[in-house]
């Protein structure tokens, strides 16, 4: 390679694999690639949020770049945390753990690529690292010794091959700052502190009995754990930030699960509807389910300030709700508050809760409704139509053809008891949408109408729900009257401007009508509020990088949509196009058949019919990727 070729730079390499990779293929070889491919998408998307960027991830390896180390390592233990909490899920012979290995130093940068001795010692820290640890090279080590709250062991220097000198590395023991040395050779001064750390503790203990016997064995307060804004993982938003756990189900019915859940999800919706409160969406926050964490750890994985828990105990027809909210940076519980009443209160109290939360953190409601009038569009017909929403919502988001038919079958049974309730005839109206999109509509313009006409009804009993205005916009873009899909979009924002679907279909429609470059980072927003979101929003998000030439970028957030929808039809089928684009054709022959299993009758006639994308030159271009793949032009089977 000459010279002038290529260019060099100083970067920050994170290499990984997965330790006893052969043995997990031989003993299962396609749940051992299903496994890889889910925790590859979840170490890009930490990636991601830590200002990073996949660089390959050949096989069982991944390579990323970051322009900063302390970013990198964070990345690397936020990495190990969520696969250790992944793995616990999984039997012990099952278990995927990776070796994580970075390191600061010159790297060769060709095109997309890099190379260089940078990239060989952190691929050799990598296999020196124990299966779910991390080891740092000590030209990282320098840079996060006084930066990052974690030890380190000293490990000694390494030889690296076709490395001249060794090299120093380091364990990152991802607990409380300590570090230690391996082996022989302690200095009389790492003595000395041992020894003045002994002498501490026993001068603590002596104060502690004497603290305790005078206090009569009263136990002390724990310390208060405040998160730091500089290891968010995100950067702290201006606006008052929060994030809502979900609310933990104390009674021994099972049943009261979805009830927890659902208020949850309620006072998640009724805050986002504040136009200062930067809320993050409740697909994110609900991955804690289950999960004994702390403000601390919740503020600085998601980058809030405010982090809102909360319980809920049923006896009979009684139930009790708890409540608290946390400053984070302060660690001080700001408010909280208990609630007794009957299953027939239940949305009162509900209101009642946002209401005081919304006091807490002194939101100035500037240009909408006073909390006293922020009511919850869930009607107060019991919890029987409260979980029937819920679970025809679970049905909707998967974007499959067999679930789609089952939450008609849910929302047609709620409507004969709920049929006061405008929630019901909006998710009505998305199933009909959605038939059209799925291809399973006997009469696309027949569905249409009934969505429009559903979603009237819905606007005479509240012209101010965003969602109303939002999925109105998805109808008129489905009908090619791209105008009005504008305005409406815009009218959701504007009633719901901290909604991440609000965001979200306004971007869509900027993207259909040919203006990625709008789009993209208002997907980005959308992502940021709602940051595990649902499948339609890394598919559209996908779409906008492509047009917008970020190729590479559009396949791994494509990939996030198949993770989150395995059968999500188009989102395999934008990845193909992806894949072609850029020469990646075994990879795209491998989404054309993903595709052809979902719907063996799938034709690009069928994908021209469908899309709504404006630009038909467009339509082309990703034709010509589709037949390229191997798709056929016109449908061979009877299926739709």
């Amino acid at each position: 390679m000459a010279q002038d070729q290529f260019k060099r730079k100083l970067t920050t390499i994170l290499s990984a694999d997965v330790a006893g990779y052969s043995r997990l293929m031989a003993e299962d070889e396609a749940a051992t690639v299903k496994t890889l491919e889910r925790y590859k998408g979840v170490m890009s998307e930490l990636i991601r949020q830590h200002r990073g960027h996949v660089v390959d991830s050949p096989g069982d390896n991944l390579l990323a770049e970051f322009t900063s180390v302390v970013d990198a390592v964070q990345c690397a233990v936020a990495v190990q945390k969520e696969l250790q909490a992944r793995n616990a899920e999984l039997p012990e012979n099952r278990k995927m753990r990776f070796r994580i290995g970075v390191n600061l130093g010159d790297v060769i940068e060709e095109e997309s690529r890099i190379y260089g001795d940078g990239v060989n010692i952190a691929a050799r820290l990598e296999s020196i690292a124990d299966p779910g640890g991390i080891c740092v090279s000590k030209t990282a080590f320098d840079q996060i010794e006084t930066k990052l709250p974690f030890g380190y062991e000293y490990l000694g220097e390494q030889s690296v091959k076709n490395i001249a000198k060794p090299v120093g590395a380091y364990r990152v023991l991802m607990k409380p700052r300590v570090t230690k040395e391996r082996g022989a050779g302690f200095k009389a001064q790492s003595t000395k502190r041992r020894v003045a750390v002994i002498g501490l503790v026993t001068a603590l203990v002596i104060i502690a009995g004497t603290a305790l016997w005078q206090f009569f064995i009263r136990p002390a307060a724990p310390p208060v754990e405040k998160a730091d804004p500089k290891q968010m993982a995100l950067p702290l938003p201006e606006l008052p930030s929060i994030a809502v756990l979900p609310f933990a189900n104390l009674s021994q019915d099972s049943k009261h699960e979805l009830l927890c859940d659902g208020i949850t999800s309620n006072i998640i919706s009724a805050f986002s509807k504040v136009p200062r409160l930067f809320v993050i969406a409740g697909n994110s926050t609900f991955t804690y389910k289950g999960k004994p964490v702390k403000a601390k750890q919740v503020s600085e994985e998601l980058g809030v300030r405010y982090v809102l828990e909360g319980s809920i105990q049923a006896s009979g027809e009684r139930v009790r709700i708890t409540t608290q909210l946390i400053d984070a940076i302060t660690g001080n519980q700001l408010w909280a508050e208990r609630y007794d009443g009957a299953w027939t209160d239940v949305f009162d109290l509900q209101d009642d809760i946002t209401i005081k939360v919304l006091s807490a953190v002194r939101v100035k409601l500037e240009g909408g409704a006073s909390p006293e009038n922020m009511k919850l569009y869930t009607g107060k017909k019991g919890l029987d139509c409260y979980l029937k929403a819920m679970e025809a919502r679970t049905y909707i988001q998967l974007m499959n053809v067999p679930d789609t038919k089952k939450a008609r079958d849910v929302i047609e049974e709620a409507l004969g008891m709920c049929a006061e309730i405008p929630n019901f005839y909006l998710l009505l109206a998305v199933v009909n949408l959605n038939e059209t999109w799925l291809g399973i509509s006997k009469s696309p313009q027949k569905s249409l109408e009934n969505a429009t006409e559903l979603l009237q009804k819905v606007l005479v009993m509240d012209d101010n729900n965003p969602d109303a205005h939002g999925i109105l916009c998805q109808v008129y873009t489905r009908k090619g009257e791209y105008d009005a899909a504008i305005s409406e979009a815009q009218k959701g924002v504007t009633l719901d401007p901290g909604s991440s679907w609000a965001i979200f279909r306004y971007a869509q429609i900027l993207n259909i009508v040919g203006r990625p470059e709008e789009a993209t980072p208002l997907f980005e927003k959308a992502i940021r509020l709602n940051p595990l979101g649902p499948a339609l929003f890394y598919n559209d998000y996908g779409i906008a990088l492509r047009d917008v030439g970020r190729i590479e970028e559009a396949i791994i957030a494509l990939k996030k949509a198949v993770e989150r929808a395995p059968n999500y039809l188009w989102a395999h089928l934008n990845l193909l196009a992806a894949y072609m684009m850029i020469g990646r054709e075994q990879e795209g022959h491998a989404e054309a058949a993903e595709v052809l299993r979902i719907n063996p009758g799938f034709s690009i006639e069928q994908f021209a019919r469908t899309t709504v994308i404006k630009d038909r030159k467009r339509v082309e271009t990703i034709a010509q990727a589709l037949r390229k793949a191997g798709l056929p032009d016109k449908s061979t089977s009877n299926q739709p």
